[in-house]
């Protein structure tokens, strides 16, 4: 069979636009495809929590990719090897407390395993404003794509309705500074988005996961995003935090959604 190159675009356009257009309406939209979202998003999936993933970049992963200086591990705490071992991770331990994985082969399996669980990741799509209605809660994402917003050009976004928005877009928060620039009155959790502190490997472990909440009506922060907004340390290439507090921040969707 000769092989037609029309077809093959059809095929994949029209492909693209069926899935595109089922996750207009969902559940949760969870903003950045790293650790922590890649986590929640599974568990969501897992509970038949309609999910959809959009992450700016041509791949996902986050800051897993460049493990610690572009050497390709990370570390992870005791408490974290759970959430490898539901995924499939291989790790060893390095030292008593201490274990050591591949970022590559991390990143492969946290990626598998939200697809394999039913969610949608929708790459090289930028948020750029979320949707507010009557009772001033958080009800979905206005995106364009990455590429327009990059090179500054005029064109209007679209729109996706959700319940819930987890923003997982890291040391940024882009979803929560949206929402605190531009609601007037909004308090995004206790502080406004203040950033994070200088390193802290420790007390950054513990506090990502103590901070992952709701922190403004409809609109949870995770990772690195829920640090931003408490204003808690970093923790540099130690991952065992950020997956625990996808894990918190899919069982406080769910919690919301009644699942």
């Amino acid at each position: 069979m000769a092989l037609d190159e029309v077809t093959i675009t059809k095929a994949i356009v029209e492909s693209y636009m069926d899935s595109f257009l089922k996750y207009t309406d969902v559940d949760v939209a969870l903003v950045g495809a790293g650790p922590a979202n890649l986590v929640a998003a599974k568990k969501l999936a897992e509970a038949d929590a309609k999910t959809v993933v959009f992450e700016r970049n041509l791949a996902v992963g986050g800051g897993i990719w460049g493990g610690g200086m572009m050497f390709p591990r990370i570390v992870v705490q005791k408490e974290g090897c759970r959430i490898l071992d539901e995924f499939g991770v291989w790790y060893r331990e390095y030292a008593e407390g201490y274990y050591i994985a591949s970022s590559i082969e991390t990143v492969a399996k946290l990626t598998a395993g939200v697809v394999d669980a039913g969610a949608e990741i929708i790459n090289l799509v930028a948020v750029e404003d979320v949707m507010i209605r009557e009772d001033e809660r958080v009800a979905g994402l206005v995106i364009n794509w990455e590429a327009v917003e990059r090179t500054r050009l005029h064109v209007d976004p679209l729109s996706v309705r959700a319940k819930v928005v987890i923003d997982g877009t890291g040391h940024d928060a882009n979803i929560c500074k949206v929402v605190q620039r531009k609601i007037p009155g909004a308090r995004v959790g206790s502080l406004g988005v203040p950033g994070e502190k200088p390193m802290w490997a420790d007390v950054g472990e513990r506090t990502v996961v103590e901070v992952t909440q709701e922190v403004y009506p409809g609109l949870i922060a995770a990772g690195m995003a829920a640090t931003a907004v408490a204003g808690g340390p970093r923790m540099g290439p130690i991952f065992g935090g950020m997956l625990l507090s996808g894990e918190k921040a899919a069982a406080i969707a769910l919690e919301k959604l009644g699942l």
